[in-house]
């Protein structure tokens, strides 16, 4: 288990219900990734991420609703400057996606 942290510490994390709207082939990243645009609606618009889940075909991922943290500083991945932490889970067969309900909205925050 992790530290424990407040519900201010986590209050603080901005995560918000997006839906993945390209996604291109990688072939830079140390690990193998795909680069990815998603959208969170009109307030925050489209965002890049490189993501480390090539267990998704990449047409399994177009359209998919996804769960990202919009609240990091972008981070530079090779030539890729990652703006969103999409979220997942670490299971033996790779990443697996935490997804929202369908009929969540585009920038919908979790909390």
């Amino acid at each position: 288990m992790s530290d424990e942290i407040t519900f201010e510490d986590f209050a603080k994390v901005d995560i918000r219900v997006g839906r993945i709207v390209e996604v291109e082939e990688f072939p830079e990243a140390r690990r193998p990734a795909w680069k990815l645009r998603v959208d969170f609606g009109a307030e925050i618009g489209v965002r890049r991420s490189s993501a480390q889940i090539t267990n998704y075909p990449a047409g399994e991922l177009r359209g998919r609703l996804v769960l990202g943290v919009v609240n990091f500083p972008p981070r530079q991945i090779g030539p890729v400057r990652s703006e969103v932490l999409v979220l997942g889970t670490y299971s033996a067969d790779g990443i697996l996606l935490l997804s929202p309900e369908p009929g969540a909205a585009l920038g919908d925050r979790v909390g």
